[in-house]
């Protein structure tokens, strides 16, 4: 029913992917100049999609607008709150009181106040890595203190929890907040729930505040379920667990996120601090995505499917040293390229200037991804194939000098 294939051109709409990739990228302005042009790059880097936003959103927005007055608003009225906690029962099988959502602009900016609220400046924060990097910047924006556990990487190119090193990094005294990605970005793994059993088990020991990042949450592959933490730790007070259809639906733009603060006081002073108000199109969009988008998710599943197949054996075809797993969740591809690089190398600036293609190094992931790239495969396959024939090649007949990282 819906055309992925489809290339809709983003240029000129103030899009961040097409225009803002100089600043945030290379923390540079117009003036820094490629062999490519701007429009002859490849995007495979930040995490939105190249595809339509579903027309059950646009239609529920459509509705909205036919209202005509886009006042000051909140979600007041009960039918937000059931389309998406319909949503969590009919696909994870959770629920939660009403009392217990807030509304945030953006699972960033939650970050950015809750670790403000929750942890005092002499305390820090725990995450495990590569990371996410914005749990580290919130941490950095509230002068609190990072702590990091690797992730272990076996032979086949899988990642699991190093339970020993979480342990000892939660009995610091020190440590009173663990942001948990659930799944995890860049890696795209989908825990388990023993292993989610274990971590809560950690957490619940040390008294540990859990903020549980669950933004990628519907988008496992066809055949995996994402399993809440607060299905596992159905009774923890000191859980905050965020979730959001911007990943899902191709809306990061309008700004909407659900956060569930079980914690009175911490809801509390939440509702006091938070500038609490929702865009009203925002509002009608992300309901009528929890409402109406589970069949244009379900494709999108098997289209992304295909796109991580598709990378996987033309990696190996023409790139057969990278190390390469397929994705458990996330439409983020996490490719090993440790035998042609050095950890000192930009792999962001090689690419951009060899390639023309626009993605992320490990170095954009705090810790333990060096020679790592992170790819978006959410795009028509036509783009991926280019991304992937340009990548290819650029490795396999590199040349020049190596692109170092800045001091």
């Amino acid at each position: 029913m819906y055309d992925f294939d489809e290339i809709i051109d983003r240029r000129h709409t103030n899009a961040l992917n097409t225009d803002g990739f100089r600043d945030y990228i290379f923390h540079a302005d117009d003036s820094m100049t490629f062999p490519y042009k701007d429009e002859e790059f490849i995007r495979m880097w930040v995490a939105d999609m190249e595809f339509a936003t579903p027309d059950v959103v646009i239609d529920g927005i459509r509705r909205r607008l036919d209202r005509r007055i886009f006042g000051y608003t909140r979600v007041f009225e009960d039918a937000y709150y059931q389309a998406f906690a319909a949503w969590c029962r009919r696909r994870y099988g959770w629920d939660f009181p009403r009392e217990q959502l807030v509304m945030s602009n953006g699972i960033i900016p939650a970050l950015y106040e809750l670790v403000e609220y929750i942890s005092a400046p002499d305390e820090q924060v725990l995450f495990l890595t590569p990371s996410y990097a914005y749990f580290k910047y919130a941490a950095d924006h509230n002068h609190r203190s990072c702590v990091c556990c690797d992730l272990v990487r076996g032979e086949d190119g899988s990642y699991a929890v190093d339970f020993d090193d979480l342990e000892r990094k939660a009995a610091d005294p020190r440590t009173t907040l663990f942001i948990f990605c659930n799944p995890h970005n860049p890696t795209g793994r989908v825990w388990r729930r023993e292993e989610l059993e274990r971590i809560a088990a950690i957490a619940e020991r040390y008294g540990l505040w859990v903020i549980s990042d669950e933004i990628h949450c519907d988008l496992t592959r066809s055949h995996l379920t994402h399993t809440p933490m607060g299905k596992v730790m159905p009774d923890y007070g000191r859980l905050v667990t965020c979730m959001a259809p911007s990943k899902t639906f191709n809306m990061a733009g309008l700004m909407i996120s659900n956060v569930l603060i079980r914690d009175e006081g911490l809801r509390a002073k939440w509702l006091s601090r938070h500038y609490n108000f929702d865009n009203p199109l925002s509002i009608a969009a992300a309901q009528a995505a929890y409402e109406e988008g589970e069949p244009w998710l379900k494709e999108l599943q098997a289209y992304l499917d295909e796109n991580f197949a598709f990378t996987g054996k033309y990696l190996a075809e023409h790139l057969p040293r990278a190390g390469y797993r397929i994705s458990e969740a996330t439409y983020l591809a996490w490719v090993d390229l440790s035998a042609y690089f050095r950890p000192e190398e930009s792999l962001t600036m090689f690419f951009a200037y060899e390639a023309g293609v626009l993605l992320e190094g490990g170095n954009m992931f705090v810790q333990n991804s060096d020679c790592f790239i992170r790819l978006n495969l959410a795009c028509p396959r036509s783009i991926l194939e280019e991304g992937l024939r340009r990548i290819c090649e650029a490795v396999n007949t590199r040349h020049r000098e190596p692109y170092l990282r800045k001091a």
